[in-house]
């Protein structure tokens, strides 16, 4: 029993499931039901933000024809995980994430102005709070019982001109989804210890 798991608040099943044990799969079996793919974004979006901006986008590819126009974007090493996955999520930010200030933080939108009047400023905090957002999907796959496998190995630029021609998103990320099937996990990698990382000033 690590200190993590003694001081958890949630059972030492759920941290192991989440992350003690959890691990990046490479292959997958079974189905994902929609519910479950709707479950994965209700968790995720309780995970807080900037100003609780929350400029991911998740784009569900299930469809054979959006899955092979998908696939043929990501390095070949990626091509097999994807085309087997029961489910593949394409992670985005709404470039256009200001416009819905009224809708995200009602009452209180003095900060747009801060985000007109700077173009990269906003592109730039959607880009990293929709990344923020990510480690949320992820944790929320997890803690339905299912693997995740999050890639970067991708031409985005294409699967933007595919999936999001008009320039309303820009994706950063691909997540395979499902159980893991056989030889889903190679050797468990190192992890940095504690005073590696941490620093108390």
């Amino acid at each position: 029993m690590t200190i993590a798991h003694e001081e958890a608040v949630i059972d030492a099943a759920a941290v192991d499931a989440i992350f003690a044990e959890a691990r990046t799969a490479n292959a997958f079996t079974g189905e994902v039901s929609d519910d479950q793919a709707r479950a994965i974004y209700e968790l995720t979006k309780f995970g807080p933000t900037a100003f609780n901006s929350q400029p991911l986008r998740v784009t569900y590819v299930r469809s054979e024809v959006a899955r092979a126009q998908l696939v043929e974007t990501l390095s070949a090493g990626n091509r097999a995980k994807t085309s087997s996955a029961p489910l593949v999520a394409i992670l985005s930010y709404d470039t256009a994430w200001t416009e819905q200030w009224d809708k995200f933080l009602p009452g209180y939108n003095a900060p747009k102005a801060m985000f007109d009047a700077a173009p990269d400023l906003a592109a730039s905090t959607g880009n990293n709070n929709a990344h923020l957002q990510a480690g949320y999907f992820i944790l929320a796959v997890r803690s339905l019982g299912l693997a995740a496998g999050p890639m970067t190995g991708a031409d985005f630029a294409a699967i933007d001109a595919a999936f999001f021609p008009a320039g309303g998103q820009k994706s950063f990320m691909v997540v395979n989804i499902g159980q893991p099937g056989p030889d889903a996990f190679g050797d468990a990698k190192p992890k940095f210890a504690y005073n590696d990382v941490v620093r108390t000033v």
